[in-house]
């Protein structure tokens, strides 16, 4: 629930090696919302939500991602491409030029934690140069009820300052931004970029670490809901994929939106206490709980308004395809209260195949389910990136894999661990094309995935008919209530059933080669869950 509680409590930073800030300390949404308009960082929308840009950088930036390499993550982190190692002595005093550049200024702090359990809360104190930067944290994590504050003490920091420029050959950073996690000191280090989802992501990479560390939990890039039988179901999928929408249903209560734990409990909770979703080509009628959402105390990133208004126009993409909007969790109504689930009973892996390949709902193995979840795959659609003109599989291990510290087998065996204990079903669900590729064919319409979905949830799907994919090998119902059963066998929806068969082979071949790298680390169940043609 909304905590606006007047706090009187005060903070020194010197701690942190920040001098002589003018600090502030657990301001109130309503009041960040207001010195970022009066700073003129910032526009009020018809909707009452505050919209900013955050500048140079409109999503994160991977290759800026470290992590400091010392005597606890040497050993564990999965090293390479995704996870950057970063020396601990250029760490420290990249670290002392941010708290100088910080000193003497207004700065904006916000003690909070994550981790909805009680059992693995973590208390988060966020440090940060922008008012709205610091909103952006009252809405994505948790918030402490004001008698919590007294003696609250941080075990991480997360420090934001989008206006210090690094320097690439003093600093050891690859260009003037950076976000480093340092596992010994607790601390994520941002600056250069002023997209809020550096912050967000940070803390998640941490707990994805930490977790399965130290806890025996297994962390989630995914969304969850509860329904009237208090099942818990769980949604994976990366980025455009539709894991915040599908998770927003009417007829169950929401968990959260992104990112979960599931304890050896078996329960499942949420790290945050807001969602972060993408809004372009928002609407009404198709995500009615988003486009509610966008009220007094949400964040609109990078939107534009309709001409001579401060309506948003949903369909611009002139900034970025990426825009979105955060807000706490109580703006949507149909939440579940504690954001815990328990008996967690199906598993949906989200992924939008511009390919038009994979079909729009299958059920899985569970070595399929192991080698779908490693593989993490979806596809960029033509125009989407500079150099993009049609199609390109995307694979990203564990549905993310630039949030996980450790290697994708760990999380896939700790999956398949989870799945056998708790019995649930895994479901493989395709919300990108139909009838063809992206320029082809269409969209899989939404109503159709929500009613495939709600089927299985349902149990209606565990005694239809199915045949296996003759390539994928992956099972196809052959009938869903509320679904035209000729779009459930996607060579069925082509026009050229020849091409189609090319395709599909090529695209198994891409899962094949990109599967490489995790071969001598995958066990026999695993790899038959991988393609026949």
């Amino acid at each position: 629930m909304e905590n606006n509680a007047l706090i009187t409590k005060s903070i020194s930073l010197e701690g942190l090696g920040i001098k002589n800030a003018n600090v502030h300390y657990q301001l109130s949404p309503d009041e960040l919302h207001d010195i970022t308009i009066k700073s003129g960082q910032g526009v009020e929308a018809s909707t009452g939500a505050l919209a900013i840009n955050t500048g140079e950088f409109t999503g994160r930036s991977p290759q800026d991602r470290f992590i400091v390499k010392d005597s606890i993550t040497a050993d564990k982190v999965w090293w390479g491409k995704v996870n950057l190692p970063f020396e601990p002595e250029k760490f420290n005093a990249l670290y002392d030029k941010v708290m100088d550049y910080l000193s003497n200024k207004e700065v904006y702090v916000r003690d909070s934690y994550v981790c909805a359990d009680p059992n693995y809360r973590l208390n988060v104190r966020v440090v940060t140069e922008t008012a709205w930067s610091n909103l952006f944290c009252y809405n994505m994590f948790l918030r402490p009820e004001a008698s919590e504050l007294d003696n609250f003490s941080p075990d991480w920091h997360v420090i934001c300052a989008p206006g210090f420029m690094a320097d690439p050959m003093v600093d050891g950073t690859r260009q003037h931004n950076f976000a480093i996690l340092d596992f010994t000191r607790k601390i994520a280090l941002i600056g250069g970029t002023g997209y809020t989802g550096e912050m967000k992501k940070g803390i998640f990479s941490a707990l994805n670490f930490i977790l399965p560390v130290d806890k025996n939990t297994f962390p989630m890039h995914c969304s969850a809901n509860v329904g009237k039988n208090n099942d818990t179901a769980i949604f994976f999928g990366l980025s455009g994929t539709g894991k915040t929408t599908l998770s927003a249903d009417p007829d169950r209560k929401l968990i959260g939106d992104d990112e979960h734990g599931w304890t050896s409990e078996n329960t499942v909770f949420n790290f945050e206490g807001g969602c972060y979703a993408k809004v372009i080509n928002l609407t009404e009628e198709n995500e009615p709980d988003i486009f509610r959402a966008i009220k007094r105390g949400a964040i609109l990133e990078n939107v534009i308004f309709k001409k001579g208004t401060n309506e948003v126009d949903f369909e611009d993409v002139s900034i970025t395809q990426n825009t979105r909007v955060s807000y706490p969790i109580y703006h949507i109504d149909n939440i579940q209260p504690g954001s815990i689930g328990y008996n967690p009973k199906n598993i949906f892996f989200l992924t939008a195949d511009s390919f038009g390949i994979l079909p729009p709902i299958s059920r899985l193995t569970p070595g399929q389910a192991a080698y779908h979840f490693i593989s993490g795959y979806t596809a960029k659609v033509a125009g989407t990136e500079a150099g993009v003109t049609e199609p390109q599989p995307n694979f990203s291990a564990c549905f993310g894999a630039p949030f996980m510290p450790l290697h994708p087998t760990k999380y896939a065996e700790m999956l398949s661990q989870k799945m056998k204990e708790a019995g649930v079903k895994v479901w493989l669900i395709n919300t990108g094309w139909t009838g063809g590729p992206y320029g082809i064919g269409s969209r899989m319409k939404l109503k159709y995935t929500r009613a495939m979905i709600t089927a299985a949830l349902n149990g209606e799907l565990d005694n239809v008919e199915y045949k296996d994919h003759v390539v994928f090998g992956i099972a196809k119902p052959q009938s869903c209530p509320n679904v035209p059963a000729e779009i459930l066998n996607p060579r069925n929806t082509w026009e050229d059933k020849d091409l189609y068969d090319k395709k599909a082979h090529e695209l198994a071949d891409k899962f094949r080669e990109n599967f490489k790298k995790f071969e001598e680390f995958a066990n026999e169940e695993i790899m038959a869950g991988a393609p026949r043609g």
